[in-house]
């Protein structure tokens, strides 16, 4: 108990009375409002919360699952505790962010292609997530093969979006206390809310484009409500799709459903598609990040076309980063 005490601010935050509220099951469990979300993941994110405490928050809202209410709540006290990043104005283009937490398993991961897509069209693009998972391959280990370095600071990503257009920052970097939270996966066995935040961050000061993906479909819904109806409308837009693996990135093979939330209306992009394209002899060969970087730099120069379906989603990035701007 000793132990447990010293890591916690002298302002310890008491959570059996929320704990209470969420922790009867998934029947008897009853929703926080938005401003108790923010009290108590703000406590959580400060440290305020004991071990014994976070273990049963944790479990107690994966068993009950998130309202939108507390995802708001939630990210309002993320991005009120983190360090906002701030783009140049000359730029027609608004920023992009997006999140990378679940890398490749039976398919590469395209998520560094599609950044670099972007940012050679004088996009600023945000990559965040992890540098590592056991039996995945991160788009950190593929940046790393195409020479663009896991940036340690938010100085450095403001310098390196400045002079490429394009910066991948650790969620560690971007955002230490919810990584602390997202590591707890690793003790409890069990993804956490974090999970989700960490896809629906706008680390930006100004308005930006966020892509962002769900892998079941009752976090569509759950998204989908989110963005018409509690999103702030001055962080900008989000394109939801589902995501391939969990990433961010168009399938190669059926083009998914894209829609797009701005200003409380959704606009659906593109419908998914009935016919599978066929996979192309010329995609890489293994998921490892050594092939995948190469095949992209094939990509890059030409030696190799760009999946039709990608090609068609940075139209689609192009077209709303740009339009965002453009309103801002």
């Amino acid at each position: 108990m000793k132990n447990t005490q010293n890591k916690l601010s002298s302002q310890a935050f008491v959570a059996a009375a929320y704990i209470k509220e969420i922790g009867r099951g998934k029947e008897g469990a009853r929703d926080l409002s938005r401003d108790d979300a923010y009290q108590l993941y703000l406590a959580m994110l400060e440290n305020r919360v004991s071990d014994l405490e976070m273990g049963a928050i944790l479990i107690a809202m994966r068993i009950k699952g998130e309202s939108i209410e507390e995802i708001a709540g939630f990210l309002d006290a993320a991005e009120a505790h983190m360090q906002r990043l701030q783009v140049g104005s000359d730029s027609t283009y608004a920023p992009i962010v997006i999140p990378s937490y679940n890398g490749a398993r039976k398919r590469a991961n395209l998520t560094p292609l599609l950044a670099i897509l972007l940012a050679r069209e004088g996009v600023p693009v945000l990559v965040h997530g992890v540098c590592q998972d056991p039996g995945r391959v991160t788009s950190a280990e593929i940046f790393s093969v195409l020479q663009i370095k896991a940036l340690q600071s938010i100085e450095q990503a403001q310098q390196q979006l400045m002079a490429t257009n394009l910066a991948f920052v650790p969620i560690q970097v971007l955002a230490p206390a919810m990584y602390r939270i997202l590591m707890m996966r690793q003790i409890l066995g069990l993804r956490n809310s974090t999970h989700t935040l960490v896809k629906i961050l706008q680390p930006f000061e100004q308005p930006a484009l966020r892509l962002t993906s769900y892998t079941h479909p009752e976090y569509q819904v759950m998204l989908d409500r989110y963005f018409r109806e509690l999103a702030p409308q001055v962080r900008g837009a989000a394109l939801l799709m589902r995501g391939t693996e969990g990433e961010a990135v168009a399938s190669t093979g059926r083009a998914q459903r894209i829609d797009c939330y701005w200003q409380g209306e959704c606009e659906t992009l593109q419908e998914t598609t009935t016919q599978l394209i066929a996979e192309p002899e010329y995609l890489p060969a293994d998921t490892d990040a050594v092939n995948t970087a190469h095949w992209i730099v094939n990509v890059l120069d030409g030696k190799v076309p760009i999946p039709a379906n990608i090609e068609r989603q940075v139209e689609h990035c192009l077209r709303w980063s740009k339009k965002l701007k453009a309103e801002n």
